[in-house]
């Protein structure tokens, strides 16, 4: 399988860039946990050539199609997709200075966002940058109808599936030696949220 192109990545991916460029690190590293199609990636390491980019996904499917959007960009500083369960004990890349996470808490179990977390904090620098963006319920309610009717949907299909409270992922990353620094709202009633690694070791 080729490159598989899907339309949200490419609605949303100049208003991610636009946060990411403002927030990231000046140089270093940045892992993408779960990149999908390989869409986004592929854009921010055409335009933040001062970094160098690893997607990853647990999906081999996904990493075809990554490998071909990869192949395609011939970028200096993309690397070919990783294998990567985020409740992993071990990610397999060593410290990174950046990790981002796109869409994957609200459709994957609880336990997939508490290893997302983890890991970050196992592979971020101290002042390292996680980046989550998607869908969130904020103060407990949604930010709009239409999420409400996609979060009943997921729910529908999977219990353990559904658009998570920003506080609960707040917290989570706390516990984890995160500073919580920002909820920056996206179009189509998006968020981004920006965490930053707190001291590493004893």
């Amino acid at each position: 399988m080729g490159k598989v192109v899907w339309g949200p990545p490419e609605r949303n991916k100049d208003a991610i860039l636009a946060v990411l460029t403002r927030v990231l690190p000046p140089r270093g590293t940045l892992l993408e946990v779960a990149s999908g199609t390989g869409q986004h990636i592929v854009h921010f390491a055409a335009n933040l050539p001062q970094l160098h980019f690893v997607p990853s996904d647990v999906d081999p499917e996904n990493r075809n199609s990554i490998e071909a959007f990869v192949a395609d960009a011939k970028l200096s500083n993309l690397r070919s997709p990783l294998a990567l369960d985020v409740k992993a004990p071990d990610w397999g890349i060593g410290r990174v200075q950046a990790i981002f996470n796109a869409n994957m808490v609200h459709i994957t179990p609880w336990d997939c966002a508490e290893g997302l977390v983890r890991g970050a904090a196992r592979h971020l620098d101290a002042g390292g940058v996680l980046v989550l963006y998607g869908p969130y319920r904020v103060g407990g309610s949604h930010t709009a109808p239409s999420n409400a009717a996609f979060d009943a949907e997921m729910r529908s299909r999977d219990p353990r599936f559904g658009v998570r409270d920003v506080e609960a992922l707040v917290a989570l990353g706390e516990a984890e030696g995160f500073e919580f620094r920002e909820r920056v709202p996206m179009p189509a009633n998006n968020q981004t949220l920006i965490f930053v690694r707190g001291r590493v070791g004893p």
